[in-house]
């Protein structure tokens, strides 16, 4: 039985990606009417069924210009920016996307008469970075805060599941690939956090749960290193690959090369970001700035990996049925 709709908008910029459809699933089943801000709606359709019909509408909003952010939070009692990007395309620079979309989204509310928004952020965001996908993390967030103090910052650590850009990029690769690249010999450390487990933490941010203008760091139940990550991935496709360690240095101008051809897999800025490890600081734990502080039950990789990247192993999800 569908859940009653509880008379509330959200708008939900970025609501049509990754981390945002989960979002907007969420949101759905507390009731709430949600209005996901999206630069292309026609290619948003996917997002109506999560819903019951009329309750998920998608909108024309694009955060290089403030009019039809503006126009996309109008009516709405709450608001929540979910659009980033890993590597800038064209006109989606870090610095448009993630330094003034946010204060341009948060002024925008500000103005419809809110007092708050949930931003997305992500761990590692740091001004004083030589990464500029963390520098212009950071300075979203100071946007958001000094715009509306009150606001919400949710920082994840790497997120996965079914439509991620890193298991599956890496189990695509292993398809074809018997090497796989272990970046600075793999040892950077993550802290893997299950979509829908953020999706639940910026649902309770809008219930109004969370503490006003705190800052979260997200993370799963697992630290594991990158070279970690990589064969948890090669054991749930089963297949048995090289992972080849390449030096910082090599990494970096292997990404200056790359960045310059459209979808590249790696970028010279994501070799800097892979320098610092991304995980929950201890502040956050004993502050209780964390899932486990909110009361959210975290997942693992070994429960979450099997459900989406059997289609990576040589039969598919028959292999499943196959002799190991």
């Amino acid at each position: 039985m569908a859940t009653p709709l509880n008379g509330k908008l959200v708008t939900v910029f970025g609501g049509s990606g990754f981390l945002g459809r989960h979002i907007v699933q969420a949101l759905a089943k507390r009731g709430y009417q949600i209005r996901a801000a999206v630069r292309r709606p026609d290619l948003a359709t996917h997002l109506q069924p999560l819903g019951v019909p009329g309750q998920i509408m998608p909108v024309q909003a694009n955060l290089r210009y403030r009019w039809s952010v503006d126009r996309a939070v109008i009516g709405a009692d709450a608001v929540v920016n979910a659009v980033g990007i890993l590597a800038p395309s064209g006109n989606q620079t870090f610095d448009a996307v993630q330094a003034f979309g946010p204060r341009a989204i948060a002024e925008a509310a500000r103005s419809a008469g809110l007092s708050a928004i949930t931003h997305i952020s992500a761990i590692g965001a740091d001004a004083d970075s030589k990464s500029a996908y963390a520098r212009t993390k950071a300075a979203g967030e100071a946007g958001v805060l000094e715009t509306l103090a009150d606001s919400i910052i949710l920082r994840p650590s790497i997120v996965f599941g079914p439509e991620d850009d890193f298991f599956n990029q890496f189990a695509e690769m292993a398809r074809f690939s018997p090497v796989l690249p272990s970046i600075g010999g793999g040892v950077t450390k993550f802290q893997p956090v299950y979509v829908c487990d953020v999706a639940e933490a910026v649902a309770r941010a809008v219930d109004g749960d969370l503490t006003p203008g705190a800052t979260y760091e997200l993370g799963g139940p697992e630290i594991k290193s990158f070279k970690e990550c990589l064969e948890d991935m090669l054991e749930v496709t089963r297949r048995s690959r090289t992972l080849l360690p390449i030096p910082f240095p090599i990494a970096s101008a292997m990404g200056k090369v790359m960045q310059l051809f459209p979808g590249a897999p790696l970028t010279a800025d994501q070799v800097e970001m892979l320098k610092t490890d991304n995980v929950v600081s201890e502040t956050a734990k004993s502050d209780g700035r964390t899932l486990e502080g909110i009361g959210i039950e975290t997942s693992t990789l070994a429960t979450i990996l099997p459900t989406y990247l059997e289609r990576f192993r040589e039969h598919g999800q028959y292999d499943a049925h196959r002799a190991v």
